[in-house]
């Protein structure tokens, strides 16, 4: 008989290394806080000056890490309190629980995320890959190696909320399971990637990882890999269904794109036309709403009905459940997103500041893994070098630390930096500050 999840295991409110029993009753549950945890962290707070779409914007309407993950996390709740009306729940368990699991979970989903959006993962990943750079790396596995050459956003997420956030080395934020694995949307490590070059735990976090999996009861394939919680979908959903419309939006606002092509395609999306005596602002956000709204309710249903596909594992990771959704629906999400990537991904302002914090990253990585490297391995430090290792404080290496946690300290450093102080201290170290 073939393996097959149960919402029983996948709906634990058992916490990362935490063994106090957890009561999901009362008006707040272990789930509530979950999110309550994540959303007073130093990690959330910091998303307010990190890149969503358009780098250091000028226009306070435009979304940044926080507001878009504020905004995905009230779509998750949305979808999770629908379909939780409709699945053969646990006892002790109901929608508003779903709802809440999808709201944690999707709060986090960019805690990770270095300044300068993409441009920043890119930026880190290629540096590492460049073979001038390879003598940093000496020493380590190829596992580990892996670890930095495909450094992920993803990864860094689980990192902070599982191992360094509020208790370090001990399970993190102590989040609950079932939030842990809605967020792991690629639930391997660096060394398992097939297809997209995406993972969702680094080696120091792969034990953590698989106790989340094991408590879950996530199905484990022959390569090591883990076929993704059913909700890890639906988290996805809701970030896919913010950012392929509210991206429209902010586009207009700021004036790369047209306020009648938006208006055209929010109208496809949703099946309405805007009334045409508001302001253009009020138009695209009546638009943006009752989008939200149809793509939830499709989402909600694709999920249900393949709900024992997604139990048994047999829809793989890289189906997005917009796919799943009716043709008319899927095809304008899709031109959304089209029209997106050629038309507001290439804006040249855009492109120009994420060419620009892709340098920064690039020079700040030189300087402190030199520096790192100089002090491990107890050679002469330069004084440029010693002022950097006073820079980097706690995270600061000692002699004789292995260099794979001194390494990942440097990626917690740079990609916990917000936007602007990325800016600030990548002019300084050059001496332009």
């Amino acid at each position: 008989m073939a393996e097959k999840m149960s919402w029983e295991k996948l709906l634990s409110g058992n916490r990362l290394l935490d063994k106090r029993k957890i009561d999901q009753g009362g008006t707040r549950t272990g789930f509530h806080r979950d999110y309550d945890r994540i959303a007073f962290s130093h990690p959330f707070r910091r998303m307010s000056d990190k890149t969503q779409v358009h780098p250091l914007s000028p226009n306070d309407h435009i979304h940044s890490r926080l507001t878009h993950s504020l905004e995905v996390s009230i779509v998750g709740r949305s979808l999770g309190m629908s379909v939780g009306e409709h699945l053969p729940l646990p006892d002790g368990i109901n929608p508003t629980h779903i709802g809440q699991i999808l709201q944690a979970a999707c709060l986090m989903h960019d805690l990770g995320n270095p300044p300068f959006g993409h441009a920043g993962e890119d930026a880190i990943q290629l540096w590492f890959s460049d073979p001038k750079n390879a003598h940093h790396l000496e020493g380590l596995t190829p596992e580990q190696i892996s670890d930095f050459q495909s450094f992920e956003g993803n990864a860094q997420a689980f990192r902070i909320v599982s191992n360094l956030e509020n208790n370090p080395g001990n399970g993190g934020m102590q989040l609950t399971c079932a939030t842990l694995g809605a967020l792991m949307k690629y639930p391997w490590t660096s060394d398992k990637i097939r297809g997209k070059k995406k993972f969702g735990a680094f080696q120091a976090e792969k034990y953590l990882m698989e106790m989340v999996a094991k408590e879950t009861g996530m199905i484990k394939e022959e390569d090591g890999r883990y076929k993704r919680h059913p909700l890890a979908y639906l988290a996805e959903a809701a970030d896919d269904i913010c950012y392929r419309i509210i991206d429209l939006e902010d586009a207009e606002e700021i004036g790369v794109v047209s306020h009648s092509k938006v208006k055209s395609l929010l109208s496809d999306i949703c099946g309405k036309k805007p009334d045409s005596k508001v302001s253009k602002r009020k138009q695209i956000s009546s638009l943006r709403s009752a989008s939200i709204n149809k793509a939830v309710n499709a989402v909600s249903a694709a999920f249900l009905e393949h709900e024992e596909q997604f139990l048994s594992g047999e829809i793989p990771y890289d189906v997005e459940l917009i796919s799943l959704c009716p043709p008319d629906l899927k095809e304008a999400l899709d031109r959304a997103k089209r029209y997106a990537k050629k038309h507001i991904y290439t804006d040249p302002r855009k492109m120009g500041l994420q060419l620009g914090g892709y340098k920064h990253i690039g020079n700040m990585l030189e300087l402190f893994c030199t520096a790192a490297r100089q002090r491990i391995d107890h050679k002469y430090i330069s004084y440029h070098c010693e002022q950097v290792i006073t820079l980097l404080k706690s995270d600061a290496p000692k002699y004789g630390d292995d260099l794979y946690p001194a390494l990942l300290k440097l990626t917690d450093f740079i990609s916990g930096m917000t936007d602007h102080y990325a800016s600030r201290l990548a002019r300084q170290l050059s001496g332009m500050g």
